[in-house]
């Protein structure tokens, strides 16, 4: 009999190899695969028998697919959000996206996500401010599915409408009106950027990728963005560490001014369009 601590100890040098986190990743497994939490296991269950399951959870994270993939969930500012293949897995640095979007918002208005995934920033947005409602597009029916399912079990989705759209499409915002915020996280990787086998070979490369430059999707959402504002309105886009100058640029051709806000880790991430 393997009991859970000794299958803790075993799965974490195994990833190792593989995982920067490996002890937390086995740990999250761990819990997944008992049905409890991960506090729960670790403060009551650690001389329980390992579930027979366990040993195909460690598997496949040593194989680099994302803990949120395999466990259905990953936590975003402070709530859980259902994930599966077809959505990016929400990240720690796009809360500097949702932040910048909640700078100055009133008790009541109307925020449109561009790239709704999941639904972590929209849905956030809307649960952090109960006065708003929301607008949330993707070209994805699989990533629309998913954010619809989140939007139920968050409590919101009488706020929020959901559209499948793509700002590629000529037409395709004729019926939204105006917004105080637009939110953005458009694909914004490199073509030919080196990427974790983790994000590589799991997560959705249409949700990824925007040309040579990473910068293919701002040049076609941006001079968009003034006829969705309303007046007053303002604009957050989520950016690589490496473009704040050039999608800066993009902006102002636009004819809109920018500020720059920094991640955690002092990095640029979001740029607040006016």
């Amino acid at each position: 009999m393997t009991t859970v601590g000794e299958a803790l100890r075993a799965a974490a040098e195994r990833l190792g190899e593989t995982s920067d986190t490996a002890r937390l990743d086995a740990e999250l497994l761990m819990a997944h695969a008992l049905g409890i939490s991960r506090s729960a296991m670790l403060l009551g269950h650690m001389a329980d028998t390992a579930p027979a399951g366990f040993a195909t959870l460690t598997e496949r994270r040593a194989a680099h697919e994302p803990v949120a993939y395999i466990v259905g969930e990953q936590e975003f500012h402070g709530r859980p959000f259902h994930v599966t293949r077809g959505v990016l897995i929400p990240r720690g640095d796009s809360e500097t996206t949702l932040a910048a979007a909640l700078e100055g918002a009133g008790e009541r208005g109307r925020v449109l996500d561009l790239g709704l995934g999941s639904g972590a920033l929209l849905l956030s947005f809307i649960a952090e401010k109960p006065g708003w409602e929301g607008v949330g597009i993707d070209r994805s029916p699989a990533a629309l599915a998913v954010a619809v399912g989140n939007a139920e079990s968050l409590g919101v989705r009488g706020r929020a409408r959901l559209v499948e759209a793509d700002w590629h499409r000529a037409g395709w915002s004729d019926d939204f009106g105006g917004f105080d915020r637009v939110i953005a996280n458009p694909p914004y990787v490199e073509a030919d950027a080196p990427l974790d086998p983790s994000v590589r070979d799991y997560e959705p490369g249409e949700a990824l990728f925007a040309g040579a430059e990473g910068l293919d999707d701002y040049r076609v959402l941006i001079p968009q963005l003034r006829a969705l504002l309303a007046p007053d309105g303002v604009a957050v886009l989520e950016i690589g560490a490496s473009q704040a100058e050039a999608v800066g640029e993009i902006a102002r051709m636009a004819g809109f001014s920018t500020d720059l806000r920094r991640d955690l880790a002092e990095r640029p991430r979001a740029l607040i369009l006016r």
